[in-house]
């Protein structure tokens, strides 16, 4: 990655030396955060970054059973520390003695830090008040942050750059470093795949599965997504794994809690030529690692895929993939032009969406394959 000295609007701390990363959620926002970190270990090597997240995601950063806390290694690669919180949970018994010793214990762990910077990379009012109790002296976020009050929390208030949600969050980075990250596309670091944790045991794990379900080289397919409308039809999957399977390229089914309806439907149309498998977080990252291809919707197993150079066909319908689209890595993105751009949460598949048809799913697919054999 190469840096340019461009001025910026704001000037940038002196002698930074604990920086803290504010990104609760979810996987693909957290996977998105991840250059701007990058960028700010470069800027600043010898500094102590931390990274407040919740708990549910903390295997993007630090692998279960790896120390939190301490020198980095393979297991937690990025960030010096990981700090976690559990909002949903304890929000449900939020004066519970149970709940107000983990959350006390949680920011006196955060506090004891003495963060020089708090850096809110995801534009809503909980992460901007946890920002600012986090006791830094400098607390950054954008000027036009996703919740607009989140603003009022911030001491250095940043206007974000870029169409890309990555552009964005290295723009907020750049102020507080003072300087501009060069980084497109294509020169995004090939190291940032080694910026995911490894977990021996679920890498173990996963190469036991695909034996055990006699599977050579695969792509991965994921029907599920956050909401309906971006849901392409599941059956079409299937019908996808089908026709994969006849020139030879095995598939697996990713699918998470909640989406096992979805993976039946899937496994039904795929005549058996498909096989469903839920992981763990760290188990994905493994698998993902492993395959040849990604298929899939704006998600979090996306972008993952995204991430670890996994080439991808995505399929997008409301959201828009200039602004969330794989970023990184060789990829086709699929979106009908009858698809409006939004981020309502309908149950009803996209209309756009359902104009993609199973062939030019496939097409992409082998097309991302022979690229990939240099053919």
């Amino acid at each position: 990655m190469s840096f340019e000295s461009n001025s910026l609007d704001i000037a940038p701390e002196t002698k930074i030396e604990r920086v803290l990363i504010v990104r609760l959620s979810a996987m693909g926002d957290v996977i998105h955060t991840l250059p701007a970190v990058y960028f700010l270990r470069q800027a600043f090597p010898q500094a102590f970054i931390g990274w407040l997240i919740e708990e549910r995601w903390a295997e993007l950063l630090c692998a279960p059973g790896s120390p939190r806390r301490g020198p980095r290694s393979s297991s937690r690669p990025l960030v010096d520390e990981v700090h976690t919180v559990n909002l949903k949970e304890w929000g449900k018994s939020l004066l519970s003695m149970s709940t107000l010793q983990h959350a006390a214990k949680v920011w006196n762990d955060v506090r004891d830090v003495r963060y020089d910077v708090a850096v809110d990379l995801q534009g809503a009012m909980r992460s901007a008040l946890l920002a600012r109790w986090s006791d830094a002296r400098a607390v950054y976020g954008a000027a036009e942050p996703r919740e607009a009050p989140s603003s009022l929390w911030y001491t250095r208030r940043v206007v974000a750059r870029g169409r890309h949600v990555i552009e964005q969050n290295l723009s907020v980075a750049e102020a507080l470093v003072g300087r501009r990250a060069a980084m497109t596309p294509k020169e995004l670091p090939r190291d940032l795949a080694s910026d995911i944790p490894k977990e021996p045991q679920a890498e173990e794990r996963i190469s036991r599965r695909l034996v055990e379900l006699g599977v050579g080289e695969f792509a991965i397919l994921n029907p599920g997504a956050g909401w309906g409308a971006k849901r392409w039809p599941a059956e079409r999957y299937g019908e996808v794994a089908r026709r994969l399977a006849d020139q030879g390229v095995g598939s697996i089914l990713n699918y998470g809690p909640g989406e096992e309806e979805l993976v039946r439907a899937a496994e039904s149309a795929s005549g058996g030529t498909t096989r469903a498998m839920s992981c763990s977080v760290s188990e994905l990252i493994a698998l993902t690692r492993r395959a040849r291809l990604f298929i899939g919707g704006d998600t979090g197993p996306l972008h993952l895929a995204a991430a670890l150079r996994v080439p991808v066909v995505a399929i997008f319908g409301p959201t828009d993939p200039a602004r969330n689209g794989p970023y990184g890595t060789r990829n086709i993105v699929l979106r009908s032009a009858e698809s409006v751009t939004s981020h309502a949460r309908r149950a009803a598949p996209d209309e756009g969406l359902l104009a993609i048809g199973s062939d030019a799913v496939v097409a992409a697919a082998c097309e991302l394959l022979r690229d990939a054999l240099g053919g």
